[in-house]
């Protein structure tokens, strides 16, 4: 199966036809002498261990019984991506989130998506994420996912040339802008003449952007509006994420039993008493918010939350509801959704789908399981998947019954051949497959820091990237130029 290299125009190691954009840096990298880049790599994981990021990882334990975490491996060589690449994917990815904004809201009020057969009835109202409690709730400025994070990924064409696709829509809790963010202050701190040598955009405000996207939507009646972070806790995966984000956009981080609602009044409880609560950037899933609406047994959320929610007193973010619109069983309808409510032809592809609740979806995907991936449509974190062409006959044969058991439980996709970039690896630099995960941010305009969180299967021949399956991460690098100023539709400067 043809590959694409992100560094090598030609089969990486194989031949001197490295991409232009790599050039500069591919001379830096081969005059570093091996010993120098290791004791570097050394540094970066003692740095990173002594600030704490780590991701814990659900199931693992260690001899004593405790859950494990980890540190994400980080690696030093950055993926580097053009400028006028990167013009169409922001282009790409701002029309999608605006379309997929426009999709919710229409699904909690007027349903014209529906009405009109572009996407099923049943596939959204029928569905787990959808929330009937969120039925004719005003939002502020009709947005309900402030913060996207959006899955690209890049594959071969026939002739050879790259072409991006938009793999998954993470839109209820994204996370990994800490590490985007982490890596870049590593790179620049142990290759400090890389940055003198390349005009890379710049990530660090990206806080500063989500703050502004946070205070916009506060109701009218705060001037001055108060945001916290709501977290589940230090037990959750992305916890050190939590903790990072409120620190850098100096905002208190709460727990559920920090917070109190009266009057549909939300406050949180501090040594002076009680203090009002406008925007909560939560970062936990609907059914732990509010006991009294969702789980009953939750303790994670807030009583009367979703009181204070519908009362416009508080405003959370991303609005409740929002997974109806990133469920795998509603991906393929994206395309879709942006011809109906922008009218314009979707500027990123999606990864061909097959939809196995269709019967002759089904029935293409039994018979070709060997050469498929096949996803649980709730399924995350690279958990529920099927990879077909490096499954055993066994684990082949328990998905043939869980689909038959299940159909509309599970989409397919081809084995797309992920494209690959030089990765420093036990033996030395080779070629490992990689993903991207940009954050859009949602508000009165659509804004975008250049770049974002470039993922890494370390494991050769390994297409799952996930940092809960034993993926690294890599700073990636947006090189400005004068045709892209790093400007989404209607932004000011990132």
């Amino acid at each position: 199966m043809q590959r694409f290299d992100e560094m090598y125009a030609t089969t990486p190691f194989e031949g001197s036809d490295v991409r232009p954009h790599y050039k500069d840096y591919r001379q830096w990298l081969a005059r570093q002498p091996g010993a120098a880049m290791q004791a570097r790599r050394a540094e970066a994981e003692m740095i990173f261990r002594r600030v704490g990021i780590t991701f814990a990882v659900y199931g693992a334990k260690d001899e004593g019984g405790v859950g494990r975490e980890r540190l994400i491996p980080f690696d030093l060589i950055p993926r580097i991506i053009p400028s006028q690449e990167w013009s169409h994917l922001q282009r790409g990815l701002v029309q999608r989130a605006t379309a997929l904004n426009r999709f919710i809201h229409d699904v909690y009020h007027d349903q014209e998506i529906l009405r009109a057969g572009i996407v099923p009835a049943d596939l959204v109202l029928e569905n787990a994420q959808y929330r009937p409690e969120m039925a004719g709730v005003k939002v502020p400025g009709d947005i309900y996912a402030q913060i996207a994070g959006i899955d690209i990924v890049r594959a071969a064409n026939a002739d050879g040339a790259g072409e991006y696709f938009v793999l998954e829509d993470n839109l209820r809790v994204p996370s990994g802008v800490s590490y985007m963010l982490e890596n870049r202050r590593m790179m620049m701190r142990l290759f400090p003449e890389l940055f003198a040598q390349h005009a890379v955009a710049p990530v660090a405000h990206y806080p500063d952007l989500l703050l502004d996207t946070l205070r916009a939507v506060a109701p009218a009646s705060a001037p001055e509006p108060t945001v916290v972070v709501l977290t589940p806790g230090m037990h959750n995966s992305a916890y050190f994420e939590h903790a990072f984000l409120a620190q850098q956009m100096g905002v208190d981080l709460v727990e559920g039993q920090d917070l109190v609602v009266e009057q549909d009044t939300v406050f949180k409880r501090t040594t002076r008493g009680l203090r009002r609560v406008d925007v909560i950037y939560r970062r936990l899933d609907d059914d732990f918010l509010d006991p009294e609406v969702f789980r009953e047994s939750s303790t994670l959320g807030c009583p009367g939350l979703m009181r204070a929610y519908r009362a416009g007193n508080v405003a959370i973010c991303n609005a409740v509801g929002t997974g109806v619109a990133d469920d795998k069983s509603v991906y393929p309808y994206v395309p879709d959704m942006i011809r109906f409510y922008l009218g314009e032809q979707p500027l990123l592809s999606n990864v061909p789908t097959w939809m196995c609740r269709k019967s002759d979806d089904l029935r293409y995907v039994l018979d070709h399981l060997h050469e498929l991936v096949v996803k649980e449509v709730h399924g995350a974190g690279g958990y529920g998947m099927l990879i077909g062409p490096a499954a055993t006959r066994a684990e082949i044969e328990d998905f043939r019954r869980a689909l038959l058991a299940n159909p509309a439980g599970y989409i397919a996709q081809p084995t797309l051949s992920l494209s690959s970039c030089p990765t420093y690896v036990e033996s030395g630099i080779a070629p490992r497959h990689i993903d991207l995960r940009p954050f859009v941010l949602s508000g009165k305009t659509v804004k975008m820091v250049a770049g974002g969180l470039t993922r890494v299967a370390l494991q050769e021949g390994s297409l799952v990237v996930n940092s809960s399956q034993g993926g690294g991460t890599k700073d990636t690098w947006v090189l400005e130029g004068a045709e892209d100023s790093g400007l989404a539709q209607g932004s000011v400067a990132c």
